[in-house]
């Protein structure tokens, strides 16, 4: 499961950097809609996701060294 959760990290990490840079680029009223719209959530509920996944993976590591 921690796999998991480090690859949604990385991939948003890489999501972030890509968005960096199309930013620099795309500077009119729909790009600020779309960020506003999509990526103003994504980002921090991506980051919630992966610190839960996180917790997940202890507490089934927990269980399992309990149940052995």
């Amino acid at each position: 499961m921690n796999a998991s959760g480090a690859r949604l990290g990385a991939i948003t990490k890489e999501l972030r950097l890509q968005w960096q840079q199309t930013k620099e680029v795309w500077t009119d009223a729909k790009s600020l809609e779309f960020e506003a719209k999509y990526l103003q959530e994504l980002f921090p509920a991506a980051d919630k996701t992966v610190a839960v996944i996180e917790q997940l993976d202890k507490l089934i590591g927990k269980i399992r060294k309990d149940c052995e």
